[in-house]
């Protein structure tokens, strides 16, 4: 069985409120990445008000994320995104397809009652190396 590592990186934010999980984990030639809220790293507060905003910060962080474990955005094989209204599923999606590449990943999408700090969006992903 492949040992599994923890990632790190300080172009992201850290754990949400001390919590108990690691950015990402590397197992193998696959890097598991926790969700990720649109929080600058070192910041308390979600960035801007709107979907589209918080998307963008959304995908920084797991870009950041992503390139510390050796792996990128264009490597992503499955994402799942939380919305707190699907109403805001056409608006998340034009910034994800930004992100996605000519090869998206699967993806499902779902609206759940909240996220933590408040925010609209939250995805984690799953890459290869």
């Amino acid at each position: 069985m492949p040992s599994k590592s923890a990632v790190r990186s300080d172009q992201a934010p850290a754990p949400f409120a001390g919590a108990p999980y690691s950015q990402a984990i590397r197992v193998g030639d696959l890097v598991f990445v926790s969700g990720q809220i649109p929080l600058e790293p070192g910041a308390s507060q979600l960035v801007g008000p709107g979907i589209a905003e918080q998307t963008e910060r959304v995908f920084a962080n797991l870009r950041a994320i992503l390139e510390a474990a050796g792996s990128g955005l264009d490597r992503l094989v499955k994402t799942t995104v939380f919305l707190k209204d699907l109403a805001d599923f056409a608006a998340m999606n034009e910034v994800y397809k930004k992100h996605a590449g000519d090869s998206p990943p699967a993806r499902s999408t779902v609206q759940v009652a909240a996220i933590p700090a408040g925010a609209l969006v939250e995805i984690e992903a799953i890459a290869h190396l």
